[in-house]
């Protein structure tokens, strides 16, 4: 038992050893990861796992279509599992590496943000085919949000040199059961998902505001810094200047 505490440790070390959590669920989230990156069949790599995770928004993107193409609203619920696939391909993805100790940073994080912007806009674009015309921009506006958050997230990783996919408490992983609970509430109660997503919108505006003014102090705190530290240089040369021109009088 205390070596298997001890190995999973170790591995919930190696997976997250690139970035910092703050999600309410992390704790349960991670080692269900640790567990799971143990039994990823050998033939099965990183950048599968991410392309499984863009299936899974594929796939929601397509049911919530058919939904409305057809009137059928049980593709709502057939959608579900949808976010399963995505939440196992993209949290698997890059922790995958880490934990066969083949990691390419630069490469993952890049494959990463682009798979995941291709997936919200297959999920805004399923989204605007089920929605009735006076809602349809509520998608537009709801990828737009996202968006900004996922832009904050890398420009905080650009100005701290700290990477962290969650805003606060709320994570991807949180997101997805939010998500998947609007999907769920409009299969028993038609036209909920509008108001819903709407309210969806005014926390992702108010913590946007919120990460961006945080952002903005870090950035603002980074120039200080570097103009310090560029002030205390040139001093250092202009005395290294000083001492060379006294010693040639």
């Amino acid at each position: 038992m205390k070596n298997n505490k001890k190995n999973l440790s170790s591995i919930l070390k190696t997976i997250a050893q690139d970035r910092e959590r703050t999600n309410i669920l992390r704790s349960g989230e991670q080692n269900l990861i640790a567990y799971l990156v143990q039994r990823v069949p050998k033939w099965l790599t990183s950048d599968g796992l991410s392309y499984i995770g863009l299936f899974g928004n594929l796939f929601v993107a397509v049911c919530l279509a058919l939904a409305g193409f057809l009137n059928q609203p049980i593709y709502l619920l057939i959608s579900l599992p949808g976010f399963i696939i995505n939440w196992y391909g993209d949290s698997l993805d890059g922790r995958l590496a880490y934990y066969r100790k083949i990691p390419r940073k630069w490469y993952g994080f890049s494959l990463d943000i682009t798979i995941d912007w291709i997936g919200l806009a297959m999920i805004g674009l399923g989204f605007l085919f089920y929605a009735d015309v006076l809602w349809k921009w509520l998608g537009y506006v709801f990828v737009v949000l996202y968006g900004w958050e996922m832009v904050t997230a890398q420009l905080r990783y650009k100005v701290t040199g700290k990477y962290s996919i969650d805003s606060g408490i709320f994570g991807p992983t949180e997101l997805r059961i939010i998500l998947m609970a609007i999907i769920a509430t409009e299969y028993f109660f038609v036209g909920a998902i509008y108001y819903l997503v709407i309210a969806a919108c005014a926390i992702l505006v108010i913590t946007n505001l919120t990460d961006t003014s945080k952002l903005l102090k870090a950035a603002d705190e980074r120039d200080e810094k570097e103009k310090k530290e560029k002030a205390t240089k040139q001093t250092e040369e202009n005395r290294k200047i000083h001492t060379l021109i006294t010693k040639d009088k």
